[in-house]
């Protein structure tokens, strides 16, 4: 497909978008559970294969389609994937001519970040419901835009932040919300994710079978290197969002979750680097970062990348800390635990295989009561809320609609901006936009590569 051929076809899908959206949630509104669902699931390398293997678990859900700009995955990769879930999708290169399939109900998109609000934004103009990787977003700018589109064509839009359907992570937001720490203050979350050095690669010409210049898509054209493509894209600033955009999303997710922020920070400071064995590397992203986040009402949340040789805190690596002003409390992995006043009480805890609940401010123990969560999938449940949502039409109910998504994954975004400048700024969550800072402002948004350029008016 060449330029004009491109351009005319994206032409014709937005203008025929509001038609299709409003058919499409009229027959929706029809549907019952039995009625089954037909979802393509964009890019199956990585994450992809998740979203292949939940969806096939649904009942009365199947994958139809699998979109990938490299054919080689289209081999021994889905064959794969076929034996161990079942299904029989039909392969496609060209994600445009999926979204003309009148019989594609839900896109589910795995795709590298500078990809995802690009495609979210053209599923919902041609009438499709949306799963959106974590960061839903490459920067500020399109995350809003993902929003907009989302509510004009009135689209079910989920974002990848599955610890929302964790249900220790539920109980444990709960608990803050309703005071078990007392007045919350601060918090804090960790990504301790080792990373090797990527090293170095020389430029080269693209494997047969892939079609580097879709892959590229929003971005800046660079010439074709091993080290851009197939997961080591995280690190460069191009196409990835640092470990903190891409691991740590989903603890500063949990973060805000959990001191109920429904609003942008206003001062954000962040310091770190990339610091390595003094051998040359092709990263360009920190693989250290320490940011610090300040909000009108006073609250502080700090999030900390290590990357490199470090230890954990409290015997954690990735999770969160919540600090109140009658204790405090770690969420890590499958456990919540409390502790209370300055003696370091044990209190209110949760975890799966106890489902123990104890509590300082209660008179007694509660007996222990066995719960049909206990080993719960949170994963899998965070695909089935998505697919319930699809059939009611109801996204208010989504565990994470995109605008939490978009709101997550900003405050990764400003946590960048802030390192790459190398200073304090501040940011009005009104406006979106940072404070007589022109240089900042321009980092909100990025140029987009013609013909692959998020709109103005979605």
């Amino acid at each position: 497909m060449n330029r004009r051929q491109f351009l005319n076809k994206t032409s014709s899908v937005t203008a025929g978008a509001v038609a299709a959206a409003a058919i499409r949630t009229e027959s929706y509104a029809q549907t019952s559970p039995n009625d089954v669902i037909n979802v393509a699931v964009v890019g199956i390398r990585s994450r992809g294969r998740a979203h292949y293997g939940a969806f096939q678990q649904i009942p009365n859900v199947q994958v139809t389609h699998v979109v990938d700009v490299d054919k080689s995955f289209f081999g021994e990769h889905l064959a794969g994937l076929k034996e161990q879930f079942g299904g029989n999708p039909k392969t496609e290169t060209e994600l445009r001519r999926v979204l003309d399939d009148p019989d594609v109900d839900v896109i589910s998109v795995a795709t590298p970040d500078h990809w995802h609000a690009l495609q979210t934004i053209w599923g919902c103009q041609a009438g499709k419901d949306v799963y959106c990787e974590k960061p839903v977003c490459h920067n500020m700018w399109e995350g809003r835009k993902m929003v907009e589109a989302a509510r004009k064509y009135d689209r079910v839009v989920a974002a990848g932040m599955q610890s929302r359907s964790d249900l220790v992570a539920q109980e444990a937001v709960k608990f803050l919300r309703q005071g078990g720490l007392g007045q919350l203050y601060a918090a804090k979350a960790l990504c301790y994710k080792p990373r090797n050095s990527i090293g170095t690669r020389p430029d080269s010409s693209a494997p047969a079978g892939l079609d580097y210049n879709t892959w590229l898509g929003p971005a800046p054209w660079r010439p074709y290197n091993e080290n851009k493509v197939h997961y080591n894209w995280h690190w460069l600033w191009d196409f990835g969002d640092t470990d903190m955009g891409n691991q740590g999303v989903h603890q500063m997710d949990v973060m805000r979750w959990g001191m109920n922020k429904r609003e942008h920070p206003r001062l954000i400071h962040g310091v770190g680097g990339l610091y390595e064995t003094g051998e040359p590397t092709d990263q360009e992203t920190p693989n250290t970062q320490y940011t610090t986040y300040h909000y009108p009402d006073g609250v502080i949340l700090h999030f900390e990348v290590r990357g490199w040789y470090t230890g954990g805190e409290e015997g954690m690596m990735i999770g969160n800390f919540f600090y109140g002003s009658e204790g405090w409390g770690m969420l890590h992995g499958s456990e919540f635990k409390t502790f209370m006043g300055r003696n370091n009480e044990p209190g209110f805890s949760i975890n799966w295989t106890q489902m123990e609940y104890q509590g300082a401010k209660e008179a007694a123990q509660k007996p222990f009561e066995p719960k049909p969560w206990v080993q719960d999938d949170s994963v899998q449940r965070h695909f089935e809320d998505f697919i319930r949502c699809v059939r009611s039409r109801r996204w208010q109910d989504l565990k994470a609609d995109v605008l939490e998504g978009y709101m997550s994954s900003a405050i990764c975004h400003l946590g960048n901006i802030s390192f790459r400048l190398g200073r304090t700024v501040e940011f009005d969550s009104h406006s979106e936009r940072f404070v007589d800072d022109d240089q900042a402002n321009g980092l909100l948004k990025r140029r987009y590569r013609p013909p692959f350029v998020v709109p103005e008016e979605v």
